[in-house]
C-alpha cells in the first residue's frame, strides 16, 4: 500500500500494493482491492467496493453502496450517484468463469452518473456527461450529452456544470451559470472560446 497523506476510517480494509492519492478520503465499510489506483482528493463513500484494476483519477467522488470492478477506468473529476452498479461481463454464469472475458467501461472528465444507475460494460461515457438517476446505460455516451430512462436514452446535452444547453438556429447555447458558449455540429458539442467578437472551437 502505498501511504501518502489520506484519510481511511478505521473501518476500512485497504489491500497491499493499492495506491492511493494525497488528500483522499475513505469511508465506512470500504474494500480497497490489490492494484487499484485512486488519485487525489478523491471521496468515496460507505461501503464502496473498489476493484483490482480500477483507476480513479483526481478529484473522484464516489457515493455510499457503490462497487466499481475490474475494468473500470474514472478520469478526473468523475462524479458516481449512490447505489450505481456496474458490470464488467455481459454473458455472466455462476459455473463459468469468464474472467478473460472482462469489457473495460471508460468514464471520461466530468461525467455525472445519477442514483441507481447501471453502467453496462464495454461502453464509454463522454466528457461531462449526465446519467440520470435510474438510467440503464446500455451504449456510449457522446461528450455532453444527457441520457435517461431504461434502457437509457438521450434527451438533450449539458453543459460543463451541468445545466441544460438550448442551442439556438446558429447551433450555438450559452450556460446560465458560467457563460461558457457551446456549439453543436453533427450530433457533436463542444466548448467554444470567445476572444473578442470572434468564437474559436
Amino acid at each position: 500500500m502505498s501511504h501518502t497523506n489520506y484519510f481511511a476510517h478505521p473501518s476500512t480494509y485497504i489491500d497491499d500494493d493499492c495506491k492511493i492519492g494525497e488528500g483522499t478520503k475513505i469511508w465506512h465499510f470500504c474494500h480497497l482491492m490489490p492494484g487499484c489506483i485512486i488519485g487525489n482528493n478523491c471521496n468515496l463513500g460507505q461501503n464502496v467496493v473498489i476493484g483490482g484494476q480500477v483507476k480513479l483519477g483526481n478529484n473522484v467522488k464516489v457515493q455510499n453502496n457503490v462497487s466499481i470492478y475490474d475494468g473500470v477506468t474514472c478520469h478526473d473529476d468523475v462524479f458516481i450517484g449512490p447505489s450505481v452498479v456496474f458490470t464488467n461481463v455481459i454473458n455472466p454464469r455462476s459455473a463459468v468463469i469468464r474472467k478473460h472475458a472482462y469489457l473495460p467501461t471508460l468514464i471520461k472528465t466530468g461525467a455525472s452518473i445519477g442514483a441507481n444507475a447501471t453502467i453496462v460494460c464495454g461502453n464509454t461515457l463522454g466528457k461531462y456527461c449526465f446519467v440520470g438517476a435510474g438510467a440503464v446505460v446500455t451504449k456510449s455516451i457522446e461528450d455532453y450529452a444527457m441520457y435517461v430512462g431504461n434502457p437509457a436514452k438521450h434527451i438533450g446535452w449539458v453543459s460543463e456544470y451541468g445545466n441544460k444547453l438550448i442551442f439556438d438556429k446558429n447551433n450555438t447555447a450559452t450556460c446560465v451559470e458560467s457563460g461558457q458558449q457551446y456549439s453543436l455540429n453533427n450530433n457533436v458539442v463542444v466548448k467554444v472560446e470567445v476572444i473578442g467578437k470572434a468564437i474559436l472551437p
